[in-house]
């Protein structure tokens, strides 16, 4: 489970509840550029990268030399659409791209990219590479998560897999029908859809919530970061789940 994540976001992204549109100033300045692997590669990109591969003294600035390595990999999460029931619904949705940096010392970083009027943007930097490993897991199948509980799944036909320990206690190690997850997921979140009063209350990032905020320090949830591109429907549902990738304001 993540722990820390160094972050690109802006601090407006704090009042965004509902679903929307990122804003572009999310970006953290960086500039957009025609592809996810550019922007993933630009000299402003692999800056940010540097910093936060040396952070806490990890490795001296000039020896944290960060490269991207692969091709960035489409990222799902759980669609409001499927949860509702909606005939045709897809099981999830893909919110935004993910590329995989690593470190000389062997640390590993993903970072976000989302489609822009201008281009693609970094908009957020978090440790560790889930969104990359679990998509090769899936060897080809759909692969997705479930942010509420941190939950990653393959689809293969009409089968919800697991991929990790957390979809494994929601679904059991064999997975279960994709009609038994939609029951399962529309039992849980059913009622704090966007629109729901959950939602109205301001309940459904936790932005109002004393968990919104990183314990280490001022910034912005990874559950706010997400919510802020329109990818959660609902981000406070387990209180501080989300919280394993923290974001923080680069100085």
């Amino acid at each position: 489970m993540r722990t820390r994540a160094a972050g690109l976001l802006a601090a407006a992204l704090t009042g965004l509840v509902a679903l929307g549109a990122f804003p572009a100033a999310a970006a953290g300045g960086l500039p957009p550029a025609p592809t996810p692997e550019q922007a993933a590669s630009a000299p402003g990109t692999l800056d940010t990268l540097s910093r936060f591969f040396a952070r806490d003294g990890a490795l001296a600035r000039t020896a944290a030399a960060p490269r991207v390595d692969g091709a960035s990999v489409p990222v799902r999460f759980l669609s409001p659409d499927f949860v509702a029931g909606k005939p045709g619904a897809p099981v999830a949705r893909v919110e935004f791209r993910a590329s995989r940096a690593v470190a000389p010392d062997g640390q590993k970083a993903s970072l976000w990219t989302v489609k822009q009027p201008g281009g693609w943007q970094v908009v957020n930097i978090a440790t560790g590479d889930d969104e990359i490993r679990y998509a090769e897991l899936g060897h080809g199948g759909l692969v997705f998560r479930e942010p509420q509980i941190d939950a990653w799944y393959v689809l293969r036909g009409a089968k919800v897999l697991p991929l990790d320990e957390d979809a494994v206690r929601a679904v059991g190690r064999g997975g279960t029908s994709l009609a038994a997850y939609q029951k399962r997921v529309a039992h849980a979140y059913g009622d704090k859809l966007p629109g729901s009063s959950y939602a109205r209350r301001g309940e459904a990032g936790g932005y109002d919530a004393p968990q919104a905020r990183a314990a280490d320090g001022p910034g912005v949830t990874a559950g706010a970061a997400v919510a802020g591109a329109g990818v959660l429907l609902v981000v406070g549902l387990t209180g501080t789940a989300l919280a394993r990738r923290r974001t923080h304001h680069e100085p």
